[in-house]
């Protein structure tokens, strides 16, 4: 069954259609941790660390697991675990980002994509795919595709229906409970980010975490200032912003009069790990101490001073 045409060199090259169905029952879709004795009104969000990949995934993409990975959160949950094992709920997907992106809008798809459209057209918003970076990837680093054929919808859609709506319906009942518990909720979204991103900044300075608050809109500039504070004792160099302002779950999950606030929290690769080969370095447990003895701080500040955001 062909998909469509593109010419190189003169000549018209057909793409297969990649018509394939993936068993979810064989998956187990994420992880949620300490939710039942919750000390701090905090909620910890990993979407990006997973390592699991669809077999049938895995059979349809033109890309190594090592090219695939390049993405990847390496570690961030077990980063912050110290941190959730303290009181604090985490939920961490498991399937990889490559996959499907839960921290992109539904509406980010590339039509171009596939070879058939939904049937939601209200749904659809190319414009906003962040250069084959949408809710599902086309790329992975230097412009790598990650399939060569076009996908149908219909399995996009079941990836939106067993993945990201079940991603994001955890997230929230853990925001509720948080809710109920305290009167108010800070969701923490927490990232990796490669060491090269100093390079684009044109940074001679490693950069060693990036706090996201959206320009101080998604939280009381106090608590993203007392937690760059925190890591700032540690001799850490602490961006407010720069080079992330946050992306979809903070922005979607910021809510202040309803006395939800978010921050976007970036780690740099290179503090913990060795990228080239996705493996944990010598500082590993030191930063992942120093990482989540700060959001404690931040959690006894919050319950100290929740009158601040509240």
């Amino acid at each position: 069954m062909v998909g469509y045409f593109s010419i190189v060199g003169g000549k018209a090259l057909s793409k297969k259609n990649l018509d394939f169905k993936v068993d979810y029952k064989k998956l187990n879709i994420l992880d949620e941790f300490n939710t039942l004795d919750i000390k701090y009104p905090i909620v910890l969000s990993s979407p990006h660390a997973g390592t699991v990949f669809p077999q049938e995934f895995l059979d349809n993409t033109s890309l190594s697991i090592d090219e695939l990975r390049d993405s990847e959160d390496v570690y961030a949950t077990e980063l912050i675990m110290p941190a959730s094992n303290a009181g604090i709920p985490l939920v961490s997907l498991n399937i990889h980002r490559t996959f499907v992106d839960v921290n992109r809008d539904k509406i980010e798809v590339d039509e171009s994509m596939y070879f058939n459209k939904s049937q939601n057209d209200t749904q659809i918003n190319p414009r906003r795919c962040r250069y084959g970076l949408g809710v599902i990837h086309r790329i992975v680093s230097q412009n790598k595709e990650i399939y060569d054929g076009l996908l149908s919808y219909n399995e996009v859609e079941e990836r939106f229906k067993n993945v990201y709506d079940e991603y994001h319906k955890k997230l929230k009942q853990l925001i509720d409970k948080v809710k109920r518990k305290f009167g108010f909720c800070l969701l923490i979204d927490c990232h990796s980010m490669p060491s090269k991103i100093c390079s684009v900044m044109n940074e001679t300075k490693t950069v060693d975490f990036c706090i996201g608050n959206l320009f101080g809109e998604s939280c009381s500039e106090k608590v993203s200032s007392f937690l760059k504070e925190e890591l700032e004792i540690k001799d850490y160099r602490v961006e407010l912003n720069r080079p992330y302002t946050g992306a979809f779950i903070t922005f979607n999950y910021c809510q202040p009069r309803q006395n939800l606030y978010t921050l976007h929290l970036e780690i740099n690769k290179s503090l913990y790990m060795d990228e080239t080969v996705y493996k944990k370095s010598d500082k590993f447990q030191d930063v992942s101490t120093d990482i989540s003895a700060s959001i404690i701080g931040l959690g006894d500040f919050l319950l100290d001073f929740k009158q601040i955001i509240c």
